[in-house]
């Protein structure tokens, strides 16, 4: 077992099957690989936590990368906050979110995420954009939208800068996106664009002009 690998805190079921939950620890750095990120250990509103902000290369291939880790189905449980950072732009909106099934090279990844500021804004057409499915590289988001309006998208209740719930369950070509623990899913995705048959790492993602945080991973399969 990889010394990351705390302890085995508790079981959980993912259709009759019982998986193993497993705690990362996000401190570590030395158990982490930056992906056009900056990356810092850091107390954020009381929790330790990994700060993310990206750097300004043109690519939605944005995320720290845990090392040693192979996804293929389960369960991903995480705490996430984004924000506009210092200098972002007018069409920032915070996004954070995870990648998961990253294959080596860090050119493919299916990745579901959120847009903080969207949560509580005065337009309905931006609320409905709360949290985003994509997939990397052919499946960007203007992609889905322009495509499948409202397909790949949702609205959730979200306030910048603040600890979110996220859970993601991944089964062969579907996952499911939960947020604030609630029990029915904010975001279904029926047709993961990469296929069913493949594994591959987990990343804590960011979007432009974002301040992330992340803490709590946790990690069923």
């Amino acid at each position: 077992m990889k010394k990351f690998l705390l302890s085995i805190t508790t079981l959980v079921i993912l259709s009759g099957a019982l998986l193993a939950q497993t705690k990362i620890s996000l401190i570590d750095n030395r158990e982490l690989e930056a992906v056009n990120v900056d990356f810092s250990t850091v107390k954020y509103k009381m929790v330790e936590s990994v700060k993310v902000v990206p750097k300004p290369e043109k690519t939605e291939a944005k995320f720290l990368k845990v090392k040693n880790v192979e996804f293929k189905d389960g369960i991903i449980e995480i705490d996430i906050s984004g924000k506009p950072g210092k200098g972002a732009q007018g069409g920032a909106r915070g996004f954070v979110g995870v990648a998961f099934r990253i294959n080596d090279d860090n050119s493919e990844f299916e990745c579901f995420y959120l847009r903080p500021t969207n949560g509580r804004a005065n337009d309905q057409l931006r609320r409905n954009h709360s949290v985003q499915y994509i997939s990397f590289p052919d499946d960007p988001w203007h992609k889905l939208r322009k495509e499948t309006p409202g397909k790949y998208e949702s609205y959730v209740d979200l306030v910048p800068g603040e600890w979110t719930k996220v859970k993601i369950q991944v089964e062969g070509g579907q996952a499911k996106l939960y947020v604030h623990g609630n029990e029915q899913p904010t975001l279904l995705v029926n047709d993961l664009k990469l296929g069913t048959n493949r594994n591959g790492s987990i990343g804590l993602w960011v979007g432009p002009g974002t301040e992330a945080h992340f803490s709590n991973l946790r990690i069923a399969q």
